[in-house]
């Protein structure tokens, strides 16, 4: 018999809470057909809740020496445990990636708005420059009539 450790939907409807609970890879997930309860995982509460995860360790390093195989969702509870060594993350896909003509374009934009604000910027201190220069030119031209 090949045993899973996976998790067991409980709870109401948009109130989800999971029994991690050990069983036939055969089985439907709430089948009732379950081996033993070794834990509970509540995604309502905050992640750094203490109470988020509660595993049964003596119980999960005993179905894990039998062979009994993890589900992703809680190899990752183990993990965070310490229980097994976490794995690498495949990699993920780029798909909520914009396309590369988007990029493109936005990128084209973005270089557009800094010339911009670079030519403003440039106008506005030669405005100022062309301001201060009158002024100390006159200033220069009245000590020299004096």
């Amino acid at each position: 018999m090949a045993t899973v450790i996976r998790l067991a939907r409980f709870g109401a409807k948009k109130r989800p809470y999971y029994h991690i609970v050990v069983t036939d890879s055969r089985n439907a997930r709430n089948s009732g057909n379950i081996l033993e309860v070794v834990g509970k995982y509540d995604p309502m509460l905050a992640r750094d809740n203490e109470k988020r995860v509660v595993l049964k360790v003596d119980e999960i390093k005993a179905w894990l020496g039998k062979g009994a195989k993890p589900s992703d969702r809680v190899y990752r509870f183990l993990a965070n445990a310490g229980l097994v060594a976490a794995r690498q993350v495949p990699n993920q896909t780029k798909k909520h990636l914009q396309s590369e003509k988007t990029q493109m374009k936005i990128k084209d934009k973005q270089e557009k708005l800094a010339k911009i604000a670079e030519e403003k910027a440039a106008a506005e201190a030669a405005a100022k420059a062309a301001a201060d220069a009158p002024a100390t030119e006159e200033a220069s031209t009245e000590a020299v009539a004096e």
